[in-house]
């Protein structure tokens, strides 16, 4: 099997499919490798490396994936791209599922796709589990850019001119992001509280030594999935009082809600900005989905009333070796199982983690729920 890894095309992205690491696997199970030039450069991961592993180099997107068999990457294929894939191939990557207009074509295309965002959370695809990779990354760089934007001291300091109060520190969504965020700011000397519709994420977030900020419910708000689940309009009237009331004594605030399929949900209003002491920061992790602060500016650093709005939606690619690397073992760990002795892949239907990332394959698309109506093939 040749296995291709291009070049990522989408702005911003530095992030690599493969490592040395990972290439390096790939060959002794069996398969040949051909790169992109300057594929990992962005990443810090030299062409060099990956020829010492024994990967193949090529000039361009063609040259590297028009006869492959496999392609690794990570953002999503656009449509040029797809068409130069030969019929037949598999690609893994990133997929945006919930928005991305291309999911009948990868079908209409005759390639098979495995969406790494589906990868379901079981014990067993914890290895493969891309999502989690990349937010702990997003999670502790989120507190990083809170740092870099916030003028003051985050640890308590005892000084001869007086002492200076500690950061008070609200994380909002205790997921797998924001329990980075929440332990790496408790390492940096803040005080943290933690949101989260969940109930079940307080005993997380206090082993952190943070203040679970509790909004009482009659529902669960853990869906099957693991996620969080809209809430009722009366739920959401006492949460945003609750939330008013601790974003008012807040330095910093990181937001991490997330709905899949759905828009961010709005959780720090307007007013609750205008409450916010001057210098104060928000860094809105869920902007690129409409954000949890409708203030907040796609890929722009802004200030208002007083607060300095973060809206950087691929905060992973800002630590882009650390990223990739992780981001390769998960599509490593995913696609060895299916690896044969000859190096071939060899998809098994039957396994709960193939069939739910399995996008199409065959030319049929096999999760008509995502497209819209009218487009099931």
């Amino acid at each position: 099997m040749l296995i291709a890894v291009p070049a990522e095309t989408q702005l911003n992205e530095k992030r690599v499919a493969a490592t040395p690491e990972t290439v390096k696997k790939f060959i002794a199970a069996g398969c040949d490798v051909v790169f992109e030039k300057g594929a990992g450069v962005a990443a810090n991961y030299p062409d060099s490396a990956f020829v010492e592993q024994g990967a193949a180099l090529a000039d361009d997107f063609s040259a590297t994936c028009a006869d492959a068999d496999l392609i690794l990457k990570v953002r999503s294929l656009n449509a040029e791209e797809l068409s130069r894939l030969k019929h037949g191939s598999t690609v893994a990557s990133l997929a945006n599922p919930f928005g991305n207009p291309l999911l009948q074509a990868y079908a209409d295309a005759g390639i098979s796709c495995f969406c790494m965002e589906m990868v379901p959370r079981i014990s067993r695809a914890q290895s493969m589990d891309v999502l989690s990779s990349q937010a702990n990354i997003a999670g502790y760089k989120s507190v990083l850019l809170a740092m870099e934007h916030y003028q003051r001291f985050f640890p308590m300091l005892m000084t001869a001119a007086g002492t200076v109060q500690p950061a008070k520190v609200l994380v909002m969504g205790a997921g797998v992001a924001g329990l980075q965020a929440i332990a790496t700011a408790r390492r940096m000397g803040a005080n943290v509280e933690a949101f989260d519709v969940r109930a079940a994420a307080k005993e997380q977030v206090e082993s952190l030594g943070a203040k679970f900020v509790e909004v009482a419910a009659d529902a669960d708000a853990e869906d099957s999935g693991g996620y969080a689940k809209e809430m009722d309009d009366d739920y959401k009237r006492r949460q945003a009082e609750l939330i008013a009331e601790h974003a008012a004594k807040s330095d910093i605030i990181i937001t991490t809600a997330l709905i899949p399929g759905r828009p961010a949900p709005v959780l720090i209003t307007e007013d609750m900005v205008k409450s916010m002491k001057a210098g104060s920061v928000i860094v809105d992790m869920a902007v690129e989905m409409g954000g949890n602060c409708p203030l907040s500016e796609m890929d722009q650093v802004v200030v208002k009333h007083g607060v300095t709005l973060v809206g950087i939606t691929n905060i992973p690619a800002l630590m882009a070796t650390d990223a990739s690397s992780l981001y390769a073992r998960n599509l490593f760990n995913f696609i060895a199982p299916m690896l044969q002795d000859d190096g071939s892949l060899q998809m098994n239907r039957e396994d709960e983690v193939v069939e739910a990332a399995l996008l199409c394959v065959d030319g049929e698309f096999l999760k008509p729920e995502l497209l819209p109506k009218g487009e099931a093939s």
